[in-house]
């Protein structure tokens, strides 16, 4: 089992509705078979500044499903929308 974990920071123009639209987007991503576990998260209030904002946290059963999620045509879509929003990512990918 593979689990994928991407952290994002926002731009802080219009912050609010990004993290709505991220969680938004993200939720199309359930479409996808490969993903065996889906949790979209938003850092919690009054932690530090400096967290990031947002992450992924997926588990595969394979890197060669977490690749196929990677090249699939949702995922893509959903990573020009946070390539747009983004001003940090922060990824990785680890055995279970």
């Amino acid at each position: 089992m593979i689990r994928h974990i991407c952290m994002f920071t926002l731009k802080e123009d219009n912050k609010e509705r990004n993290i709505v639209d991220f969680f938004k987007r993200a939720e199309k991503l359930k479409e996808l078979d490969v993903i065996k576990k889906f949790n979209i998260v938003k850092n919690a209030e009054k932690t530090p500044a400096s967290n990031y904002d947002v992450a992924l946290v997926f588990d595969f059963d394979t890197v060669e499903t977490l690749e196929k999620y990677q090249k699939s045509p949702q995922h893509l879509e959903f990573g020009e929308f946070v390539y747009s929003v983004r001003v940090d990512r922060a990824c990785i990918d680890y055995e279970l």
